[in-house]
């Protein structure tokens, strides 16, 4: 990407976009947690901004259903949806056995540096207990699944379907269990790629994505009250 198109791309960006991300932000790290009030005169305020744009970002976020937007009322914090998930769960799964089934199909690993880069600092984070840290690398490492078999564009289905998982999984991390086993998945999914093992891929990445059963029974334990259904 050239000098030129970083300024257009920097020109194009927006209030509504600046307030957009950071709201959405601070909706999957849980800093706002589900049912939570919030007002475009608050974020106006915050930001130095008209109401406009920050009526633009609630418009966006409630279309990705993050939040609920009432007439005349106080918009909220979406509560998590049980149902959301499982169909994010399912989306999820028939995408990734694909792309790995791709995967496997690639002579060499163009990406065997940044695979071994982010496993060592998932290991950090893992260390460290940095939760939002571990969560980043956690996509990027899927992410650099979905580039070796030269099918980026995967991961934006992947990433979306994510959205409603992102507080569900965030919430897990919190537990130093539920972050050395996606940790323990990670490396062996990468061990199984430089070997192009698709069937033992494939049998991995079910049970990492499955995994998901046993954190919603355990989110719902232990916050009910970020649940709608």
């Amino acid at each position: 990407m050239n000098f030129q198109t970083i300024e257009r791309n920097f020109e194009r960006r927006t209030a509504a976009d600046d307030i957009f991300e950071q709201l959405r932000s601070e909706i999957i790290s849980l800093r706002l947690t589900p049912g939570t009030r919030i007002s475009e005169i608050e974020f106006a305020n915050q930001f130095e901004v008209s109401r406009q744009p920050v009526r633009e970002a609630f418009i966006r976020l409630s279309k990705m259903k993050l939040l609920e937007i009432r007439p005349q009322k106080a918009t909220l914090v979406r509560k998590i949806s049980e149902r959301e998930i499982l169909h994010a769960r399912f989306l999820r799964v028939a995408v990734e056995v694909e792309v790995i089934r791709l995967a496997c199909k690639i002579e060499g690993n163009p990406f065997q540096a940044g695979f071994e880069e982010n496993l060592k600092a998932q290991e950090s984070a893992l260390s460290a207990g940095q939760m939002l840290e571990f969560h980043d690398l956690d996509y990027d490492f899927h992410n650099l699944i979905c580039a070796t078999a030269q099918c980026e564009f995967a991961f934006d289905t992947i990433a979306d379907s994510k959205t409603h998982v992102d507080r569900l999984c965030l919430i897990s991390l919190s537990t130093e269990r539920g972050m050395y086993e996606i940790f323990q998945d990670h490396q062996q999914l990468y061990q199984m790629l430089q070997k192009h093992d698709a069937s033992e891929m494939e049998r991995l990445i079910r049970l990492h994505i499955c995994r998901l059963d046993q954190t919603l029974a355990d989110a719902r334990e232990r916050h009910p009250e970020y649940f709608q259904d």
